[in-house]
């Protein structure tokens, strides 16, 4: 008998069709969360809550749709000859992002989404008292449930590979723990070497009061300049920084501000609008499809990590800021000081280094390291959840030689166990890492980049990184592939070593 030709195109359209609808209601869920982040009544928490479970109701209901289980079935069978690059990426997302929906029954999400509720207040209520063990029994739940959940989506793969999947496609444990071993080696006796041997340098002339509104203006003004486009986006203030919205054109950018810290607010501006010129410059000629997102979270947080880093805490910036901040806060600064003088005063590195948002690129490492051995090790049941504070303490002593004095300070200071993201927190510093890489690569690529940016033009690494990563979404089908595309390797953790050294031996005059 034969078989019936297939029109690929109008499959391939039809399909299109009912992802960009998902898509659109996806941005409705993602303009929801930012008022509630930011501009959401107080006593209407309760509405807003029962509204965004109904739209995740009606997201899930056409995301498992079966009509588009058939049109993939049809085109993977089909001669696709005819497709380019991204519409066969596009099907390889949706595949990938539909057997993840459909392999979860409705039972778990609901049990999921109740646990998410209860593990907040629970995280919640343990750090106020200092108490872990009152945290450890829905961690205990999460840990299952987690595990179910890996297993109805492929219970060939080891849980932990299926969860991190969900943040970094193709992420597996065996990886992380290849590059953070590296990572272990270079830099536990380089942190001793400094703190040892080094000279610190002097931040004590950034301490002082300074004008909330005068940092918003400050803060504001950077943005713009680095790229954030204000006809496509906006800048609001909330508790934690984060960058939502509902499209590349309309992508909502939030920080926040402390009347005694001047950098915290700068740094958070510059690393959100690093993550805001990933949204907005999205393909939009692949708009509303799988395959214009972003190629995970270690990607996404490598172009905010690129620009607070790379860019903001480098000599160059340092000599384009300083005047910058004696027209924002006039008589705050001494005029005596130099560029160099701010660069090495924003590059300290922490004595005690306790808490990880709080720590230094050169510390920052060695936190999310500990997080993923110990997750990791929960997830595969190779350490019980009631040794959790003992074990952090010892490896705090072991990585950065420092004992937290109480679980708020420790295992309690960070909420992502409580909502059940295991996987997540090696993204933090692959990101980090990626980002070096990247920079370096551009700083080949883009001639005479570091006098660019000392004097404010900045549009020249913008737009090689829209080329290079942001337009390309999740056209390759992992980070390390993207990688290799634009750097000529994978992720090597040898770039990232010899950056830190090479910097922070110069700072603290190794």
């Amino acid at each position: 008998m034969a078989t019936a030709s297939v029109d690929v195109t109008k499959e391939y359209e039809a399909l299109v069709s009912k992802l960009k609808d998902c898509s659109a209601l996806a941005g409705i869920s993602g303009l929801l969360g930012w008022d509630e982040m930011v501009q959401l009544p107080k006593n209407a928490a309760q509405a807003r809550a029962a509204q965004k479970a109904a739209l995740a109701g009606v997201i899930h209901e056409r995301s498992v749709d079966p009509e588009i289980g058939r049109l993939l079935d049809t085109l993977e069978t089909s001669d696709l000859s005819s497709l380019d690059e991204f519409a066969l990426a596009n099907i390889r997302e949706t595949r990938r992002d539909y057997k993840k929906s459909t392999a979860v029954t409705e039972d778990l999400v609901r049990r999921e989404a109740a646990l998410e509720s209860k593990g907040y207040l629970q995280w919640v209520t343990a750090r106020e008292q200092n108490d872990f063990q009152q945290f450890a029994p829905v961690l205990n739940e999460w840990i299952e449930i987690r595990k179910e959940r890996a297993a109805m989506v492929d219970a060939s793969k080891p849980a932990y590979d299926v969860l991190a999947d969900d943040y970094s496609a193709g992420l597996t444990a065996a990886r992380i723990t290849e590059i953070f071993d590296e990572v272990k080696k270079g830099l536990i006796p380089f942190l001793a070497e400094i703190r040892e041997k080094g000279t610190e340098p002097d931040n004590s002339w950034l301490q002082g009061e300074f004008d909330i509104d005068a940092q918003a203006e400050l803060c504001k003004e950077i943005a713009v300049a680095i790229g954030f486009d204000l006809d496509k986006g906006r800048l609001d203030v909330s508790v934690h920084p984060f960058t939502g919205g509902a499209h590349p054109t309309d992508v909502r950018m939030t920080t926040r501000f402390k009347k005694d810290d001047v950098t915290e607010g700068l740094t958070g501006a510059i690393h959100e609008t690093g993550h805001a010129l990933y949204e907005q410059g999205r393909n939009l000629k692949y708009d509303g499809l799988p395959v214009n997102s972003a190629a995970g979270m270690a990607i996404h947080e490598s172009q905010s990590l690129l620009w607070e880093r790379m860019v903001a805490l480098s000599q160059p910036f340092a000599a384009y800021l300083l005047p910058k901040l004696h027209t924002s806060f006039p008589g705050a600064f001494p005029e005596s000081k130099t560029p160099e003088d701010l660069y090495r005063a924003l590059n300290v590195v922490k004595k005690e280094s306790f808490i990880r948002v709080e720590s230094d690129e050169v510390t920052y490492p060695m936190h999310i390291i500990l997080r993923f051995e110990i997750e990791k090790a929960l997830v595969e049941g190779e350490l019980q959840v009631e040794d959790i504070p003992s074990v952090w303490n010892s490896k705090m002593q072991q990585y950065l030689g420092v004992t937290p004095a109480s679980d708020a300070q420790g295992c309690l200071q960070d909420v992502h166990w409580s909502a059940g993201l295991f996987g997540y927190f090696p993204t933090y510093t692959l990101g980090a890492m990626s980002a070096v890489q990247i920079f370096e690569t551009a700083k080949q690529q883009i001639p005479d980049l570091d006098s660019q940016i000392q004097n404010g033009n900045f549009k020249p690494l913008r737009e090689w990184l829209n080329e290079n990563i942001h337009s390309l979404g999740s056209l390759y089908p992992t980070a390390d592939d993207l990688l290799t595309k634009v750097t000529g390797k994978p992720l090597d953790p040898q770039i990232f070593l010899n950056y830190l050294k090479e910097k922070y031996t110069a700072i603290y005059k190794l």
